[in-house]
């Protein structure tokens, strides 16, 4: 891979060339952001304030040397959601607070004790079932949206406005080049909107009458509700951080691959762990939903070979200044559902097949019966849906989360456990050396 840059790390670029590259991972992160609180119910506006106050406080953690932009976590859909049902947004809020949490604990531990305890905590065997499983659990939430109109009944024009979305979302997919590639789903979204104006079924009405400033509708703790902890959003929500982890060491091994520099040692997985966590507590102190590190935008840093972190944060500024804009979000808002319900059909199952292919890459052997036991309680667990009631307090372990627990203890208990490799970021000095 060429990581010789255009813009290096710590550039600044001239103020024309930074709008531009800005703008450009705002769309990359654009459509995805977005839909997340559009699935779960939060603002549209909050996610996009806080993922740009998350960003600057992930940047300012790692001593402005982590390229990396932090949107919307699709891992804690279904978690949150079910935190809402409990005990409504704040409940939420609450969950994903703890979350965040849980990253700046174990960034502290990876800061005292290094790195590879994790990873042996978290192999390919156990994270690639549960992200398959993430993937799978929201399926029905996407075909629902994608079939049904405005009063939950099933409906042929508005799954035609589902459709024509998925189609616009893969054929961007496979066959755009550039940039247009890394935004498949925001161009999917422009289209299926586009088709459902055609035929009627959008209502501009909300966006006229809006403002162009505009306060977004924050969910403060101690002031839009009581701050309440409780076991059952302890599990609900925790357990996913285990997972997305995994995903935020996975995503720091390829932006290290593309800039050229190992993230893991410098600034070090402690710090962007913990940057990855901050951001979250910050959304959850305003009403947003979790983050992660975004590989949107790290595909618009292999392509453009712009690695500044100075476009990042202009990024970040640009996404702040959108939600207050009363506009914008009122537009957000008249995408129809259906729209959201085609995309969302491509991007769950990608979620799920992207497990599949971690288990592909790390050529995982199902003939080994520690493996295939490992992966098979993990699925059916998930997917399933199953509970655990303990009868203390009450405690409740729903299926994501337990799936993910039971897949933890299994890896730890049944003999044959394989320690991952000391290298984590595999150089060219590395593989000569090997």
């Amino acid at each position: 891979m060429n990581t010789k840059p255009i813009l290096a790390v710590n550039e600044t670029p001239k103020f024309s060339q930074w709008l531009t590259l800005s703008i450009q991972h705002l769309f990359a992160m654009f459509g995805a952001t977005i839909l997340v609180p559009y699935l779960v119910g939060l603002d549209p506006a909050i996610a996009l304030i806080s993922s740009g106050l998350g960003t600057l406080a992930f940047l300012l953690i790692c001593k402005w040397q982590v390229p990396a932009y932090l949107g919307s976590s699709f891992a804690f859909i279904a978690p949150v959601i079910a935190a809402k049902t409990a005990g409504g947004p704040g409940a939420a809020m609450v969950g994903t607070f703890l979350a965040g949490l849980v990253y700046g604990t174990v960034a502290l531990v990876i800061s005292k004790v290094g790195h590879r305890w994790i990873m042996n905590l978290l192999p390919p065997v156990v994270v690639g079932p549960v992200i398959i499983v993430i993937g799978l659990a929201i399926a029905p939430t996407a075909v629902g949206m994608a079939m049904n109109n405005p009063d939950g009944q099933y409906s042929t024009l508005h799954f035609s406005v589902a459709l024509v979305t998925l189609a616009a979302t893969i054929l961007f997919s496979i066959y755009a080049k550039k940039i247009l590639s890394i935004i498949p789903i925001l161009a999917g979204i422009v289209v299926g909107y586009v088709y459902a104006l055609f035929i009627g079924i959008i209502d501009f009405k909300p966006v006229l009458e809006a403002q162009w400033f505009e306060m977004p509708k924050f969910i403060i703790p101690f002031v839009s509700y009581e701050v309440k902890f409780t076991w059952n959003i302890f599990w609900l929500m925790v357990p996913v951080a285990v997972v997305t982890l995994s995903e935020h060491i996975g995503h720091q091994l390829v932006l290290s691959k593309v800039v050229g520099r190992d993230y893991i040692k410098e600034p070090g997985l402690h710090r962007s762990i913990l940057g990855d966590g901050t951001a979250t507590m910050i959304s959850a102190l305003i009403g947003g939903p979790p983050k992660t590190t975004y590989g949107e935008n790290i595909g618009v840093l292999a392509i453009t070979r712009v690695y500044s972190v100075h476009v990042l944060a202009g990024a970040a500024v640009l996404a702040i200044i959108f939600g207050f804009v009363g506009k914008i979000t009122a537009l957000i808002n008249t995408i129809p559902t259906p729209v959201m319900g085609g995309v969302s059909i491509l991007l769950f199952g990608i979620i799920a097949s992207s497990g599949l292919r971690m288990l592909v890459d790390s050529k995982i052997d199902f003939a080994d019966k520690r493996n295939l036991v490992i992966s098979s309680v993990i699925l059916i667990l998930g997917v399933g849906g199953a509970i655990l009631k303990l009868p203390i307090k009450d405690i409740e372990i729903h299926g994501m989360a337990l799936s993910a627990i039971f897949g933890v203890l299994l890896n730890l208990i049944l003999p044959g456990r394989q320690k991952v490799n000391e290298n984590l970021f595999e150089t060219e000095e590395n593989r000569k050396t090997a």
